[in-house]
């Protein structure tokens, strides 16, 4: 293969990408700043935390040291909860070189700003081409080499083709998309729809509430995503739908499990803590919110998730108000 690749980020995603490069080849590099999960990694050769009861190869290599993990790469992945990107972008920038492509794999947009993260990224390395990977791909099947399909994403078409060609194997196929806006819209919005579906679970609503919410939810995704110089067709691919669908429907989906504990009556604060891990569809709503109100984008599902999250609506009353806003036609 020939490139070396570095992961800023020890999470499930960026773990599972990493098998995947190192039973190719791939020489790896994965950075951390929890010591605990570089030990596990290096000397039980498993991630504990965040995927559990995966062998990681030998090829993977993990270091608390980000100057050293940068400066042996090619390609940087960063692997970061959305809203650090712009915290690890700026601190390691400094070792950071200008011919490095860097690839993101997280899926939200930055609440402070309401950019996008590729926006983000070329602000804080604006010498740096910027892929973005996206698509339905849970990393507990990606590691276990079930048959998984994602798109990539940049304003420069020739980074791109590199990273579909370094990602690609017989298990994990990639395609492209110039639709870089789509791409990264469709990935972000996908997890609020989750949350609210898992909440409809945790209530127990049945099949007929979730092919709603999932319906109406991808309604929103394209209104939003238009405004914001999306296409709509990249809506109707593996970055819209295709995620969308995974992401509601799945137990691995860390959205819809928080989700189904807030539908159950747990306070969102318990939800995440019980799953352990970073929900983005919780900032993607506060973030969204925001967008959606300065745009003037109908997004009634999303607001809907506002109100229960941040300011303690009742579920069930959250569903009721939906169920009987003014009558309409089915338009997107």
């Amino acid at each position: 293969m020939g490139l070396s690749v570095s992961f800023l980020g020890g999470g499930s995603f960026g773990t599972a990408l990493s098998v995947m490069l190192a039973k190719k080849g791939v020489q790896v590099n994965l950075w951390d700043r929890k010591s605990t999960i570089v030990e596990d990694i290096n000397v039980k050769r498993e991630n504990i935390k965040y995927l559990h009861k995966v062998l990681i190869p030998k090829g993977v290599k993990a270091s608390t040291d980000g100057e050293k993990v940068i400066k042996s790469s090619d390609i940087l992945v960063l692997a970061v909860p959305s809203q650090a990107v712009r915290e690890v972008c700026g601190n390691f920038s400094q070792f950071i070189d200008k011919d490095q492509i860097i690839v993101n794999i997280a899926k939200g947009i930055e609440t402070k700003t309401g950019e996008r993260l590729s926006q983000v990224i070329e602000e804080e390395l604006p010498e740096n081409k910027v892929v973005v990977l996206s698509g339905p791909s849970h990393a507990e099947e990606v590691a276990l080499d079930i048959p998984t399909t994602v798109v990539v994403s940049s304003k420069d078409m020739e980074a791109c083709r590199k990273i579909q060609n370094l990602f690609m194997t017989n298990k994990f196929r990639v395609y492209t998309n110039e639709d870089t806006v789509g791409v990264e819209i469709g990935g972000a919005v996908k997890n609020i729809i989750a949350l609210a579906a898992g909440i409809s679970d945790g209530i127990g609503y049945g099949d007929n509430s979730k092919a709603a919410l999932m319906t109406r939810g991808i309604a929103e995704i394209v209104r939003i995503g238009e405004r914001l110089g999306g296409r709509r067709e990249t809506f109707s691919g593996l970055s819209g739908i295709g995620d969308l669908i995974v992401t509601c429907t799945s137990m691995h989906s860390r959205n819809r499990k928080a989700g189904i504990l807030i539908g159950q009556g747990k306070s969102v604060k318990e939800a995440v803590k019980q799953v352990n891990m970073v929900v983005e569809g919780i900032s993607a709503c506060q973030a969204f919110h925001e967008l959606k109100s300065k745009l003037n984008v109908e997004m009634p599902i999303t607001e809907a998730l506002y109100e229960i999250l941040f300011l303690g609506k009742d579920p069930r009353y959250t569903v009721y108000e939906l169920m009987t806003r003014a009558k309409k036609s089915e338009v997107y």
